[in-house]
């Protein structure tokens, strides 16, 4: 008997359709994008040997169709579009369909091996949903206090005062259902408690470091840096050694780290005196303070992952045995 190969699964997503394909083998079926269809598609990769299901973010919704495949056991991978079309031009694949856009999803599966990450629970994805409007709101709020500075119209102040009220009450709101959302998470609870316990990071970054990196303290630290867009990319060829700089990531973790780490150069004596070496090494005060950024990331994957809250004096080896 033949071994089974291992297929990769692409599935471009719309909004009342999934295009399927299966790489190596070239199948490809289209199913409904509803509980119905999603019960037809693992039926159908029910008999395959899957590594892994490829597939871009598409809005709300690819949310059922991920939580689906994600409880019957299917390794899921959420592909960066960015990243999904610079795959389709490095192989010569300008044309974008469904179809076209499976098959390619699928193949970079196969080709690449992407880790597929944990499905969020449905209280981080409502948190996360929340916290997505939340940005949202803060930046109208900026938007309308800059437009009131250009009104001379009594009305028109009148209309900004009443939306900025409204934006504040909406804000409020949506803090309130966030603490409760996290005080019913007993997991999710403990693990803002650590991140609160690093000093210079408050309540607002700690709850972005929560919603937007779940998958903070399973990551080594270099991985949760690149995730970040804070690890520094090196530019060198033959005996050139180009500048380091940062790009990609999570750009709302990187502006939600920034505060904290202007806080910690100034009031944290490791980090203050790490940012103060970098100065006096000649480096420009940005890219000190990204690495600041850094190694605030960095101390939260340590913490999270083990277990424990800030201290001065990190534990040895026998208190961490003992604890």
């Amino acid at each position: 008997m033949a071994p089974t190969i291992a297929q990769s699964v692409g599935v471009d997503i719309a909004k009342d359709t999934l295009e399927v394909h299966l790489y190596p083998e070239g199948r490809r079926r289209q199913f409904a994008n509803e509980a119905a269809g999603w019960k037809s598609l693992i039926g159908w990769l029910g008999g395959l040997a899957v590594a892994r299901v490829v597939f871009e973010p598409t809005g709300r919704y690819h949310h059922g169709f991920e939580r689906c495949l994600a409880a019957a056991g299917f390794a899921m991978v959420k592909l960066n579009p960015r990243q999904a079309r610079r795959f389709a031009e490095a192989i010569g694949q300008p044309a974008k369909t469904d179809a076209v856009d499976a098959a390619m999803l699928a193949r970079f599966g196969a080709l690449i091996e992407p880790p597929s990450r944990a499905v969020l629970s449905d209280t981080l994805d409502e948190m996360r949903e929340l916290h997505v409007a939340r940005r949202g709101l803060i930046k109208d709020r900026v938007a309308t206090l800059n437009r009131a500075q250009a009104y001379r119209s009594w009305l028109l102040r009148g209309q900004v005062a009443a939306r900025l009220k409204q934006i504040n009450h909406q804000l409020q709101a949506i803090d309130a259902t966030l603490r409760r959302l996290l005080g019913s998470d007993v997991t999710l609870k403990s693990r803002f408690a650590i991140l609160l316990s690093i000093p210079g990071l408050g309540e607002a970054t700690a709850l972005a470091l929560l919603i937007e990196m779940p998958e903070l303290g399973h990551l080594a630290n270099g991985s949760a840096a690149s995730l970040a867009g804070l690890a520094p990319v090196a530019r060198d060829s033959g005996q050139h050694r180009g500048k380091r700089y940062i790009r990609g990531g999570r750009a709302s973790l990187r502006q939600a780290l920034y505060m904290p780490a202007l806080v910690a150069a100034r009031f944290n004596a490791d980090l203050k005196a790490k940012y103060q070496a970098l100065l006096a090494a000649g480096k420009p005060p940005k890219l000190a303070l990204t690495a600041i950024m850094r190694k605030l990331l960095v101390l939260a994957n340590s913490l999270l992952r083990d277990g424990r809250t800030w201290s001065a004096r990190p534990p040895g080896p026998r208190q961490l045995q003992s604890s």
